[in-house]
């Protein structure tokens, strides 16, 4: 049997946040997760693991091991609920071709909850260097990574799926400017808690906004003073969050990886609103505050719903996207289809090597390494270029010296 490349997935699309905080697989859990699923499937040659807030992904190379075992492994390790009732909840394909269209829809932001998220792309090429890390990137894998690439590179030059801006940082700081006054947007007190990615979006598009009264906080401090002096915003300590002392915060964007419920309690600043958004996995904040009368909460199911400003736009060039995806697929399985030819090939070229240095032996002629690699790669050429692929051995020393003979 060949191997094939296979996923499971658990996304915005088959599941709610709260489903989806079950499988959120934190960056510190990573390889201790990896290392129990080789265990368990050691015929796994390759493996992505794709986590974000919108999506738990598991693409792995294997021969045997079906995408239903991987879905199981999950779900028993992550899950109290019944099997039968969470396995719904996931996506599956044991089909090289179906796994890389999906890393292509999923890539190219079509399968986003923000169509057209760019920030995915991003988030794919660090689970892949981490990949590259633990040594499984994979053959099947490592050429998918290259389609994946090329199909973001095609649309952004191509199309104009790429033009505006939709990620959730930058839509979180677009909420401020609506839900506040705006006379006194600018004044508000802002607290960004965390300091990976999201934050690191949170003050690169807060350029646009221009908000000046920032604090960050987050448990590794001297990551929050780093962010505060680059961006000359304040920090707030962690002991202070831990204590739910908010009263001066007007806004607080939750962004803390593996921090569930870390926001539990608001103190009432009269009638005042005080806006919650909540943008990780597992969610930050508790959901139970959104029936506090002064505040409006938002996580990242409602918040995908809102300002959809540029989707117009990008819904004209979905046509396109899709027809570069089916493209770049097309390249992909034509690339696989010859894999068993290229694996020929490779077994041969020893053959034929060695046959070439036998030939120069016998012939007590002068050679050095490069001449027989110069002779080697023409009497391949000339393979290639054969119905059958291979030319019978009595043949071979015939060919050789032909080949020699034009040097």
């Amino acid at each position: 049997m060949e191997k094939s490349l296979r996923y499971i997935s658990i996304s915005h699309k088959t599941a709610s946040i709260t489903q989806r905080e079950v499988f959120h697989i934190p960056k510190e859990e990573k390889k201790d997760l990896v290392a129990r699923l080789c265990e368990t499937f050691p015929d796994i040659s390759g493996l992505l693991l794709l986590v974000t807030c919108n999506r738990t992904e598991i693409y792995f190379e294997s021969v045997t091991t079906l995408a239903v075992a991987v879905r199981n492994f999950l779900v028993c390790i992550k899950s109290s609920s019944s099997d039968v009732e969470v396995s719904r909840l996931f996506k599956s394909s044991d089909t090289t071709e179906k796994t890389v269209r999906h890393l292509l829809e999923v890539s190219s932001g079509l399968a986003s909850s923000v169509i057209g998220d760019v920030e995915i792309v991003h988030q794919i090429k660090k689970a892949y260097h981490f990949s590259i890390e633990i040594n499984l990137q994979g053959s099947l894998l490592e050429r998918a990574m290259q389609t994946v690439f090329k199909s973001h590179k095609r649309i952004s030059n191509e199309t104009l799926f790429r033009d505006g801006t939709t990620s959730m940082a930058y839509k979180a700081l677009k909420v401020i400017n609506y839900a506040c006054d705006k006379a006194l947007v600018k004044e508000k007190r802002i607290l960004f808690i965390g300091a990976g990615d999201i934050v690191i979006q949170l003050f690169k598009y807060n350029s646009k906004f221009n908000f000046n009264n920032i604090y960050v906080s987050n448990r590794t401090e001297e990551k929050a003073v780093a962010l505060a002096k680059r961006h000359g915003a304040r920090v707030l300590g962690w002991d202070t969050v831990l204590r739910n002392d908010f009263q001066d915060f007007d806004v607080i964007i939750g962004a803390a990886s593996n921090c569930a419920d870390l926001v539990k309690n608001i103190s009432a600043k009269g009638m005042d609103l005080v806006l919650l958004i909540d943008l990780a996995i597992p969610c930050n904040i508790n959901k139970d505050l959104s029936h506090k009368e002064n505040v409006l909460l938002y996580d990242l199911d409602t918040l995908s719903m809102d300002l959809e400003e540029t989707k117009e736009k990008r819904m004209a060039a979905i046509g396109k996207v899709g027809d570069i995806i089916v493209e770049e697929l097309l390249v992909y399985t034509e690339w696989l289809q010859k894999a068993p030819l290229r694996a020929f090939l490779a077994e041969y070229k020893i053959l034929v090597n060695q046959k070439v240095v036998d030939y120069f032996e016998t012939d007590l002629e002068e050679y050095d390494l490069k001449t027989v690699k110069t002779v080697t790669d023409r009497v391949i050429r000339r393979v290639k270029r054969r119905t059958s692929p291979s030319i019978p051995l009595e043949e071979i020393d015939a060919v050789i010296a032909e080949q020699v003979s034009f040097l």
